[in-house]
C-alpha cells in the first residue's frame, strides 16, 4: 500500500473515530498540550522580550539562551526530565517549554527594538512613563513581529508535542507510538498525516488572529 492508501484506509475505519482512541479525543488532547506548553512558554518570553527590547539591553544574553535553548535534543530532555520527576504532563510541558521559549523570546527583543525611535522620542517628550511608551506606542507596532515568533513557537510545539505519547499520555502521538509498536503503519501514517493537519491549523489560526489583532496601518507599513 502507498501513503495515500494507508492515509484512506485509516480515516475511512469508523472505529477510529469513536472511543477513548478515537480521532476527536486524540485531537482534543494534542490541542490541550500544546495550548498548555505555547501559554507557559509565553508568560515566560513575552515580559523579559518586552522589556529587554524596550531598554535595549540584555541581547547577547537572550541569544545565548535561545541558542542553548534550541540546541537542547527534545527527546532527550523528555527522557532526563521523566526520570527525575516521574510520570506526568511536567516532564512533557518542560521540554515543550524550552523548544518554545527561543523564538518567542528572541522574535519579541528584535519586535521592539525595530520600532522607529521617532514615536518612542516623541512619547517620552510629552512625559509618557516608561511602561507606556512599551504598551502604548512600541507593542502596536511590533505586534506583527511578535505574531510571527509565537507562530513559530506553536507550529514547533504542535509538531514535537507527540512526545508525550512516549510517557503513556495520549495526544496524536499515541497513533505513531502504537503504530510503530503494533506495525500497523496505517495507524502510523495516519497519525502523522493529522499532526501535518494540525500544524497547518495553526498557521491559519493565527493568520487570523493578526488580522484581527493588528492595526490595518501596521499591517501595511510592514
Amino acid at each position: 500500500m502507498n501513503v495515500i492508501n494507508f492515509v484512506s484506509a485509516f480515516f475511512s475505519d469508523s472505529a477510529h473515530w469513536h472511543g477513548y482512541d478515537g480521532i476527536p479525543t486524540r485531537v482534543w488532547e494534542h490541542v490541550q498540550y500544546s495550548l498548555e506548553a505555547l501559554a507557559l512558554a509565553a508568560a515566560i518570553g513575552l515580559p523579559i522580550g518586552l522589556v529587554t527590547g524596550h531598554y535595549g539591553r540584555g541581547g547577547n544574553v537572550l541569544s545565548l539562551v535561545a541558542t542553548a535553548g534550541r540546541a537542547l535534543p527534545t527527546f532527550g530532555l523528555l527522557v532526563v526530565t521523566t526520570i527525575v520527576l516521574g510520570f506526568g504532563m511536567l516532564p512533557v510541558m518542560i521540554p515543550l517549554v524550552v523548544l518554545a521559549v527561543p523564538p518567542i523570546l528572541v522574535t519579541t527583543y528584535e519586535a521592539v527594538r525595530s520600532v522607529d525611535p521617532s514615536p518612542v522620542d516623541a512619547a517620552r517628550g510629552m512625559g509618557m512613563g516608561e511602561s507606556g511608551i512599551l504598551l502604548r506606542v512600541e507593542l502596536p507596532v511590533a505586534l506583527p513581529l511578535i505574531f510571527g515568533g509565537l507562530r513559530s513557537a506553536a507550529i514547533q510545539i504542535v509538531s514535537t508535542a507527540t512526545i508525550a505519547a512516549y510517557v503513556s499520555l495520549g495526544g496524536l502521538g499515541r497513533y505513531i507510538v502504537d503504530g510503530l509498536y503494533q506495525h500497523d503503519y496505517e495507524k502510523v501514517v495516519g497519525g502523522a498525516t493529522l499532526v501535518a493537519g494540525m500544524a497547518l491549523a495553526t498557521l491559519a489560526v493565527f493568520w487570523a488572529a493578526a488580522k484581527v489583532t493588528v492595526s490595518p496601518g501596521v499591517r501595511r507599513s510592514n
